[in-house]
């Protein structure tokens, strides 16, 4: 699916989401309530018949549950790396923290726990098209920060000591975000808003994890940053840039 299908408002027609899971019913229910919104939909039982589905039917996005009997969903979403960007949402029946922070170090863009109500998943999977796909609104796309740090927003690559870094989607976002907007405190209800959708405002640990993310990625310290502050219980900020700053700057973004 290309970009220029979502810039306008996301029309899930054309779009295909592949639904895994072991349990006939869920697909089921999930097929319908997803063709009622106009998608196309694949189904798998398995995590090898996903691998299958991710070559045949090309989907767009992949709800992957996590406990299947022959290879869990973990496993799936390896393999599903190391072919493909498609974004993910895992499901599962254990609400437990550390199980979702292992999901999104793995690659997968969201995370919900079973039960879950139906329209709420309808919600996630648009926002995660909609930060898939969608560019952030930025005319100037590279900039210098200093002899350590660029950045491309086009590519979505960070430029670290000389060495080209890709950024995930949801990562470029937050950043261009925290960069047009350096110096400024942004809190992170801010945060979730412009970056995830509003369908997030409760999900705070999203924004404490990808800072991590990020600042793994660009900083020298991870431990000690000096690009992503962190305002404790408020926010984040990224450093101030200067009028001689050798970069071009980012027109200033709105903030919440």
């Amino acid at each position: 699916m290309t970009l220029e299908k979502h810039e306008e408002a996301l029309d899930p027609r054309g779009i295909t989401v592949l639904v895994v899971d072991d349990e006939p019913r869920l697909r089921d229910v999930l097929r319908m309530n997803l063709e009622i919104e106009g998608y196309a939909v694949a189904e798998a039982a398995t995590g090898v018949e996903a691998l299958g589905q991710l070559r045949q039917a090309l989907p767009d996005l992949i709800i992957l549950d996590v406990m299947m009997p022959d290879m869990d969903g973990y496993t799936a979403l390896k393999r599903i790396r190391e072919l493909s960007n498609v974004p993910v949402i895992m499901l599962t029946v254990r609400d437990d923290e550390r199980d979702r922070i292992r999901g999104l170090d793995l690659g997968a863009d969201d995370y919900m726990t079973k039960p879950f109500s139906t329209p709420e998943l309808l919600l996630r999977i648009r926002a995660v098209l909609r930060r898939t796909f969608q560019t952030a609104p930025t005319r100037k796309q590279r900039m210098v920060i200093d002899d350590h740090l660029a950045i491309d927003f086009d590519r979505r690559e960070v430029v670290v000591d000389g060495k080209s870094i890709t950024l995930r989607p949801t990562e470029a976002r937050l950043l261009y975000h925290l960069v047009s907007n350096a110096g400024r405190l942004l809190s992170h209800s801010t945060l979730l808003a412009k970056v995830w959708g509003q369908e997030y405002r409760d999900e705070d640990q999203y924004v404490r994890l990808y800072i991590t993310y990020l600042r793994q990625k660009i900083e020298r310290d991870p431990a000690h940053p000096e690009y992503i502050l962190t305002e404790r219980g408020m926010g984040y900020r990224f450093k101030e840039l200067n009028d001689t700053h050798r970069g071009e700057l980012l027109p200033r973004a709105e903030s919440n």
